[in-house]
């Protein structure tokens, strides 16, 4: 047998793949949009992909299931558990619908099918057996968002995301349920998730790629827990808020996106900029001359986690970046389902456009007199319950485009999260919505509990 993980660390998502040397087939578990990956280890190994599945309906990346399916003449393997709300739609015509108990069989290794509900109601796993190796036991699962390293799966995405009132509640019953069925395997079998650190499918995801479910038992706060309603709490408090691209997720996984390619786009530098204006640049520079209204999200490995919470899927985008980014910036932005990149315009030719700037202040400064100030903190719910200034005001980073900010545009406001990332974010955002007299407070929450000691 043959199995590779691959984690894609910008959005913390983690696939597999899954193959008999014998027979030379194989099957691609949670398949992420830009598939190139999968294709050349195939060929490396010279295995035929002839299986690709999934978990269930994600909410926090752009499903590859349908494009790998047409590219390799692939079968595809879905859920048909839960409502009708959880049905795939413009599925290929010879697409197996999966429900507890089924088998699929990849040469000769078996995965077989258990319906484990509570992140989605569709949500299903995979236990393998190597039955090409001789052993009649599972080696392993793979548990998509169910169960995690040290965590598992969030109940409450309907509900935040999809708007689907009341669902939360019924999503982590289930998923108490679904936790006792482990009960019926051996400890020695490994846990293959979905996702790991920095995915906002959980909050306490482990940076380990994958565990045993003896470990889990031990060391996992989930399985602690006799009591049903002591763990629906639990699991419901404290939750991170979900990005606002999860919902436009959860729609185009269901009904399907258009194969993605790479495209050429333009880089100019016109007298208008069309659509949403990006501008990738780090902080640092942004922070001295930019574009009042682009919003600031470097471009590195939290791109994708950050640009989420801002991207408008019914809009064009431009962005000031460099050209050389073109391809890697189209495969990321596709792996959140957005296909419309119009415009780059180069970094080193951008300073006509740029109209504005904004100060940063040390926490040393700040605390000088703090008590006496307009003070907007942007971190988590969580984070900001932990512990806060008792003068601030909270708002969510992520949400300074939709949500009322309690000052008004003629305020001078400082502006903190927990390190200065975030923040300057928010400073962007800010700026784009009017409020000129904006301050960000470097090292942010941190940095500010320092200075007061």
């Amino acid at each position: 047998m043959f199995f590779k993980q691959f984690f894609d660390k910008k959005l913390a998502q983690t696939s597999y793949m899954v193959a008999c040397q014998k027979t030379k087939e194989a099957i691609i578990i949670d398949p992420k949009r830009v598939i190139g990956e999968y294709e050349a280890v195939a060929n490396a190994e010279g295995f035929n992909i002839t299986q690709v599945t999934e978990t269930h309906i994600h909410a926090d990346f752009a499903s590859g299931l349908r494009d790998a399916a047409k590219r390799f003449n692939a079968t595809a393997y879905v859920s048909d558990e839960g409502d009708d709300n959880w049905k795939y739609e413009n599925m290929p015509e010879d697409t197996v619908y999966l429900t507890d108990g089924d088998i699929i069989n990849v040469g000769n290794v078996e995965l077989k099918v258990i319906h484990t509900p509570g992140h989605t109601p569709e949500s299903i796993s995979f236990v393998l057996t190597d039955r090409g190796g001789g052993s009649d036991e599972p080696m392993g699962i793979f548990t998509g968002d169910f169960l995690f390293v040290g965590d598992i799966g969030r109940p409450d995405l309907l509900e935040e995301a999809a708007n689907m009132e009341g669902t939360t509640e019924a999503g982590a019953n289930a998923m108490f349920d679904s936790l006792k069925k482990m009960n019926d395997y051996p400890d020695f079998m490994q846990v293959w998730p979905g996702h790991g650190a920095g995915s906002a499918c959980g909050k306490s995801l482990g940076a380990v790629p994958l565990s045993t479910l003896g470990y889990e038992r031990k060391n996992n706060w989930v399985f602690e827990y006799e009591d049903k309603e002591a763990f629906i709490k639990e699991l419901t408090s404290d939750q991170p808020e979900p990005p606002s691209y999860f919902a436009q997720m959860k729609k185009v996984n269901k009904e399907g996106l258009p194969e993605f390619k790479v495209k050429t786009v333009e880089v100019a530098t016109p007298g208008t900029l069309p659509g949403q204006l990006f501008d990738l640049r780090s902080k640092e520079a942004f922070k001295k001359r930019f574009k009042k209204g682009a919003i600031n999200i470097p471009y590195n490995d939290k791109f994708l986690q950050f640009a989420g919470w801002y991207v408008d899927y019914d809009r064009p985008m431009t962005v000031i970046a460099d050209p050389e980014d073109s391809r890697t910036l189209q495969e990321d932005l596709a792996s959140i389902g957005f296909d419309n990149l119009e415009l780059i315009v180069p970094e080193d030719k951008a300073d006509k456009y740029f109209d504005d700037s904004y100060e940063n202040v040390t926490p040393e400064d700040f605390v000088e007199n703090y008590k006496n100030n307009h003070i907007l903190d942007v971190r988590s719910t969580s984070e900001y319950k932990e512990g806060n200034l008792d003068n601030a005001h909270h708002v969510h980073f992520g949400h300074l485009d939709d949500k009322e900010v309690p000052f008004s545009t003629d305020d001078t406001v400082y502006v903190h999260c927990q390190s200065g990332v975030r923040s300057a974010i928010a400073m962007s955002a800010l700026k784009a919505r009017g409020f000129d007299n904006v301050v960000n407070i470097e090292k942010g929450y941190g940095g500010i509990k320092e200075a007061m000691r």
